[in-house]
């Protein structure tokens, strides 16, 4: 099958293979996701000492749970002795210590070591030594990103600096304070198709005038193909007949109180490689988190955050969850669409990109500078 000459307007994709292949990502989770940040849980969602989730980080179980400082720790969710998991649920509460369920070694919410039978009788071991293997964490947005590297990057470069990077301004996104805001509805997504397209579809807006008849009617420059993220700073502005970003436009629940006049009525969408979409307006903020699973499976947790007195109040917040849920719904079925051609000898070569889509070119340059990476 010959290859088409790429025309000058157009660049090149990633090839098909890139999409399906176990080998790619496998490289893909050993040198993106064990090596960079992730986001892996909401704070709240762990709401006292002994609360814990477990989320799957690359080929990696991580165990997150709160100490009895309150302070949230995160480990490795592998027992110290003959490597049982040790939480088995996706969630849960233990009252004392985290036992493993195959030989009752047992430790705090620190990780260490404080309890096996006949552990008296083996007054050598190191309890913190033989505790459980800890990951660091750090907490922004009301989140807990982890990283599993030896020696993880700076959380102000590669996390905090996609959101000033984008926004232009490092303060910009501090004033939706969104570490204050509350949990006002999840939806959990499980999507057959792989995790780049998923960012890919996130990251462009060639497709909205043909599958997203909701979100153009309230943001209408997006039907003209441009994403908010193509520029630096822009927030895609609120039709005039909008009254909120809401499915039929609307009012929401007033401005959140530190947003900025010229943030007002507009729309800004944040990428933070390699899994996280941040959706920001002025009554409420939206965040996706990614977990691949496969090459061709990838779970999305998508949270809508309200100022916390509208969601204790009971607050209606569906007409604002639906905008956003049908956005999901489009996105995520073109995404499957798209899953199966990555197979085809058609997208042997890949695809191309418009020129309205060149960031998704930059994107796909990153992804392969990562897997030609071979640091140890």
């Amino acid at each position: 099958m010959t290859t088409t000459p790429i025309s000058p307007s157009l660049i090149a994709t990633l090839p098909g293979h890139h999409y399906t292949d176990p080998e790619v990502f496998r490289l893909e989770q050993e040198r993106i996701f064990e090596r960079l940040w992730f986001c892996a849980v909401r704070g709240s969602d762990l709401a006292g000492p002994g609360a814990f989730r477990t989320v799957q980080v690359g080929r990696e179980s991580v165990l997150i749970t709160r100490n009895r400082a309150g302070e949230l720790r995160a480990f490795l969710n592998i027992c110290r002795h003959r490597g049982a998991r040790l939480c088995t649920e996706a969630s849960g509460e233990v009252r004392r210590n985290l036992q493993c369920p195959y030989h009752a070694w047992t430790y705090d919410f620190d990780g260490r070591l404080v309890a096996a039978p006949n552990l008296q009788k083996m007054p050598d071991v190191d309890r913190t030594e033989r505790g459980l293997v800890t990951v660091p964490l750090r907490e922004w947005l009301g989140y807990a990103w982890v990283c599993l590297a030896d020696r993880p990057p700076s959380f102000e470069d590669t996390v905090i600096g996609a959101a000033t990077e984008r926004l232009g301004d490092p303060a910009a996104i501090e004033h939706y304070r969104t570490e204050a805001l509350a949990l006002g509805r999840r939806i959990t997504y499980d999507v057959r198709a792989n995790w780049k397209l998923v960012i890919e579809n996130f990251m462009e807006c060639y497709h909205c005038a043909t599958i997203h008849p909701e979100l153009t009617e309230v943001l209408p420059e997006f039907a003209d193909g441009f994403a908010a993220q193509y520029y630096v700073g822009h927030g895609a502005e609120f039709a005039e007949e909008a009254a909120g970003f809401t499915v039929d436009g609307s009012a929401g629940f007033g401005r959140l109180p530190d947003v900025a006049d010229a943030q007002d009525r507009r729309y800004y969408a944040i990428t933070v490689r390699p899994q996280v979409f941040v959706n920001l307006v002025p009554d409420h903020v939206i965040v996706h988190r990614m977990f691949p699973m496969a090459a061709d499976r990838t779970v999305i947790e998508c949270d809508w955050l309200y100022l916390p007195e509208a969601v204790d109040s009971g607050a209606d917040v569906s007409k604002s969850v639906e905008l956003f849920h049908r956005v999901n719904a489009q996105d995520f079925d073109a995404c499957e669409r798209t899953q199966p051609a990555m197979s085809s000898r058609a997208y042997r070569d890949g695809g191309v990109l418009v020129p309205s889509e060149h960031h998704i070119g930059a994107f796909h340059q990153w992804v392969t500078e990562q897997l030609e990476d071979e640091r140890g």
